[in-house]
């Protein structure tokens, strides 16, 4: 009987059943702290082993426990907006040599509860459902998870027909959930977990005049897109006019390294 090998000792995340917390950070609009702060909340948040790894053009201020990798080049015409385009290089047949299983986070997320359980249902790809438009099938890019190198041909038909699918599609997320819906893969997160701060945080109109924002029940991640980032929760700020929010002070509790 031939003895199971053990995990190198040297190496925790030796093997393909490896969890790899991914994200990416290009150009000036998140700095590292952004990035130092995701990496304490998932420290936080998820239990055992994991291999944290930043695709970037630029690690300056990162915090040394995260693994900084270039972004593979999607070689996009110049001048063409990104829209987060580049987030499609995380399907690369070889990504650094990465393997086991991803899953992918904004810089911008705000994580609130346990998040081993993104790692535990069954599926090939996950991404969150929108949340206006149920009857799309586009999903929201913010968290995702799939298995390292297992859609590659999701990469390979966009270079191949970058003008095509950037003409039919606004962006990465609407492309990326039709191509693997049409492969039969595409599968959703239950709707709890991932909650948006606009949508599911900030009372309705006209109580968000009164009542500050609160954790929706049985949210675990926390998703800011639109007007308000994180620092815009802190201080009760809007990015868009005849649009109020008061502050939501709780934000400080998660949102720290």
């Amino acid at each position: 009987m031939t003895k199971k090998k053990e995990k190198s000792e040297t190496n925790p995340y030796e093997g393909t059943d490896e969890r790899v917390i991914l994200c990416m950070k290009w150009g000036v609009k998140y700095g590292p702290e952004y990035v130092n702060r995701l990496y304490a909340m998932v420290t936080r948040h998820l239990r055992g082993p994991f291999r944290f790894v930043c695709l970037t053009d630029r690690n300056e201020g990162v915090r040394a426990e995260v693994q900084c990798l270039p972004i593979p080049d999607l070689a996009l015409p110049d001048g063409i907006p990104e829209r987060g385009w580049k987030k499609l290089t995380t399907f690369e047949a070889d990504l650094h040599g990465l393997q086991g299983t991803a899953l992918f986070l904004d810089l911008d997320v705000v994580i609130v509860d346990d998040i081993d359980c993104f790692f535990e249902p069954p599926g090939e790809f996950l991404i969150i459902h929108d949340w206006k438009r149920r009857w799309r099938i586009t999903g929201n890019s913010s968290v995702y998870r799939f298995r390292l190198g297992a859609h590659a041909g999701l990469l390979t038909e966009f270079r191949a027909k970058q003008a095509d699918i950037r003409r039919n599609f606004r962006h990465e997320q609407a492309f990326l959930s039709d191509w693997l819906h049409r492969q039969g893969k595409l599968n959703y997160w239950p709707d709890a977990w991932c909650r948006s701060f606009k949508y599911h945080c900030i009372p309705r109109w006209p109580c968000n005049y009164w009542c500050a924002p609160t954790i929706p029940e049985g949210a675990r991640i926390l998703i800011f897109h639109g007007e308000v980032n994180p620092p815009d929760a802190l201080a009760g700020r809007r990015n868009r006019r005849f649009r109020y929010v008061q502050a939501a002070p709780w934000v400080s509790k998660y949102w720290t390294e």
